[in-house]
């Protein structure tokens, strides 16, 4: 299955003109569903957008401190819970980190995580057919599944290129 948009960007995409497609998606998504994109809720989102690599709260809490005094926690993670119920952020469960996400998704869309152990990039793919076998594996135990998270760690293309 051949994916329509790169899943890594190319090492040398333009990486401003990424950030800015990403910041009005995160506009347009707001806007339809008549929430507002508040300035802390831009600033956290465009602190995640700095690179395509997952940061923890307290990395986005530093990235911040750049160019504003220092958000409390409690602000970044508030913000940071709005913007994972948008679909416009993910956790990133193993790295307990959160990766921006401007793809046309809600948070119920099931994705799978490919997580490049060289250069820490984080692409994402559909994983909806993977999560319903899991699921269904799950339920034939008697277990009622609730969240379903499929990460997977490896090397990208990239950096499999220039090893």
């Amino acid at each position: 299955m051949k994916q329509a948009k790169p899943v890594f960007p190319d090492p040398n995409h333009d990486h401003g003109r990424c950030a800015e497609d990403a910041i009005l998606h995160a506009e347009k998504v707001c806007k339809g569903r008549g929430q507002k994109f508040t300035p802390i809720r831009r600033q956290v989102l465009g602190a995640l957008l700095s690179s395509h690599r997952p940061l923890g709260a307290y990395e986005v809490i530093d990235e911040l401190a750049k160019t504003m005094p220092r958000p409390a926690p409690i602000t970044v993670y508030r913000a940071l819970d709005f913007l994972m119920d948008n679909g416009l952020v993910h956790r990133i469960e193993s790295r307990n980190a959160f990766l921006a996400c401007a793809h046309n998704h809600d948070e119920t869309a099931v994705v799978a995580f490919l997580i490049c152990e060289t250069c820490g990039s984080v692409g994402e793919i559909p994983a909806a057919p993977l999560a319903l076998s899991f699921n269904e594996a799950a339920r034939g135990t008697g277990f009622a599944p609730k969240l379903s998270v499929v990460e997977i760690t490896g090397t990208c293309a990239h950096c499999q290129r220039a090893a």
